[in-house]
């Protein structure tokens, strides 16, 4: 059945379960779907030599005794992102520093997925170290936008995107740094949610800035973000950080969608429209759409992103060294060994970023930069509590232009500017959802572009709900 990549994770799993399919007939599916797109796309840095296996074990454990109680995603075929540990297998955060790694245990979403029984198809392609907004920042090359292959499919988790919006996979993970799920799931046109902080653990995550990392899904519906986050979320001992998620029930809904109007000055006017008319089209529904709600923080949230972005990248990355582990290159002295393993190690970003990051938080600039981005991050989530008391959601535009043409933005401070929106959810915590809102035409393509909302702490629910209306 060729069609069956194109089905979503909730239509599939209702057949697996009315044994119209199997999990083997699935798994091939996407397999097939990837030996003939992969190339050409560069979605999936690796697809698994063990995806059959994975597809009998979960058929085999349907038809067994649990078979009354099976898991929706049992036989699922997703993709993994190549930052996020799945135990034996390679995971090099898209890095010449990890290329030949091999994860020694299992991240605690894919415990959680493993037990659930989804079949992992393989690990996509990223921005390195998950470090830009486009996956052109990858050491093993760009990804292309399957609906436009001269376009990028947007980062970091840019191969998470194209894989699932060129059915190489039924679903994905990615990670979400500062718009790492939702900006290529806009620029792909799937759904992509970024949970709430601590919802879901990063133990296993390879890990670029500790403080606005989250774990989060690519589908092709709500619904499969939905049953995805589920499958994921909790508390986890080995994340001192993780929290216990709220059971998935809207809270105390006030029918109304808060929206910036101060903040959509320079987004694309075709991007404007198809945001108006997804509006309206909540309207339609009974929400009132408040246009008074102000962030005054949010001019400055984009500076205090990237000064605590690049401060937390220099510590992070400060691991690897060409010593303990990842790649290693030898001089003549000790002060060689670390400068030819870095400098051959890590891309363009990733030292552009480590070198801003030791700036930012040396002795003589700590205050006037690191000090002052913090200060704003507490403002900024201050005022969103207060916005999130009126209103369900806060809505914008998931990007302000439809996917770029690929090395179209070479200098980075226009890549970091794409990012305006997406941004605050990460410094907030709040969780936020990209879901499709329509096409754009642009150098005679035809792109999909997104619409973005942000809810309170723990309220994934109110997305979800006001999701599926905009579906």
């Amino acid at each position: 059945m060729s069609d069956l990549p194109t089905l979503s994770i909730t239509e599939a799993s209702k057949k697996l379960a009315a044994k119209e399919i199997s999990a083997v007939e699935l798994a091939e599916a996407c397999v097939a779907e990837s030996q003939k797109k992969n190339p050409t796309l560069n979605a999936y840095l690796e697809v698994f030599d063990d995806v059959r296996a994975q597809a009998e074990a979960a058929d085999l454990r349907r038809a067994g005794a649990e078979a009354a109680e099976v898991h929706p995603l049992l036989g699922i075929p997703l993709a993994i992102k190549d930052n996020i540990l799945i135990a034996g297998k390679k995971v090099s955060a898209a890095s010449k520093m990890l290329e030949h790694y091999v994860a020694t245990y299992d991240a605690t979403a894919i415990t959680k997925l493993k037990t659930a029984g989804a079949v992992f198809v393989g690990r996509t392609n990223m921005d390195e170290f998950a470090l830009g907004g486009s996956t052109e920042n990858s050491a093993f090359g760009v990804t292309k936008n399957p609906h436009d292959e001269s376009r990028v499919a947007g980062g970091t988790s840019g191969g998470s995107a194209a894989a699932v919006a060129a059915n190489l996979a039924l679903g994905a993970l990615g990670s979400d740094t500062g718009g790492s799920v939702r900006n290529p799931a806009s620029f792909c046109g799937v759904v992509g949610l970024k949970p709430t902080y601590g919802a879901v653990s990063r133990s296993g995550l390879i890990a670029a800035v500790s403080s606005f990392d989250q774990i989060g899904p690519l589908t092709k519906t709500v619904a499969d973000a939905e049953l995805l986050f589920n499958a994921i979320k909790g508390k986890d001992v080995l994340d001192s950080t993780s929290i216990e998620s709220t059971k998935s029930e809207i809270r105390n809904p006030k029918r109304k969608i808060g929206v910036p109007q101060s903040l959509l000055e320079g987004v694309q006017p075709e991007v404007l429209a198809q945001f108006e008319a997804s509006l309206k089209k909540l309207e339609s529904q009974g929400y009132v759409i408040d246009r008074s709600i102000e962030f005054p923080s949010a001019k400055a949230a984009l500076a205090a992103y990237y000064i605590i972005n690049f401060a937390e990248v220099s510590t992070n990355l400060s691991r690897f060294d060409g010593v303990r582990y990842g790649l290693s290159r030898k001089g003549e002295s000790l002060w060689e060994d670390y400068a030819k393993s870095r400098a051959e190690g890590f891309g363009l970003e990733t030292r552009r970023r480590i070198m801003l990051g030791t700036y930012v938080l040396s002795a003589g600039y700590y205050d006037a930069y690191y000090g002052k981005a913090t200060e704003a991050r507490k403002r900024l989530r201050a005022e969103f509590v207060e916005a999130l008391q009126k209103v369900d959601s806060i809505a914008t535009p998931t990007m302000p232009t439809p996917a770029w043409k690929i090395g179209e933005k070479s200098d980075p401070l226009s890549a970091y500017l794409a990012d305006i929106f997406t941004v605050s959810a990460n410094l907030t915590g709040n969780p936020a959802i990209s879901v499709p809102m329509g096409t754009v035409s642009e150098g005679g393509s035809t792109l999909p572009v997104g619409i973005q909302l942000t809810a309170a702490h723990g309220d994934e629910a109110a997305l979800f709900t006001l999701g599926r209306v905009l579906e």
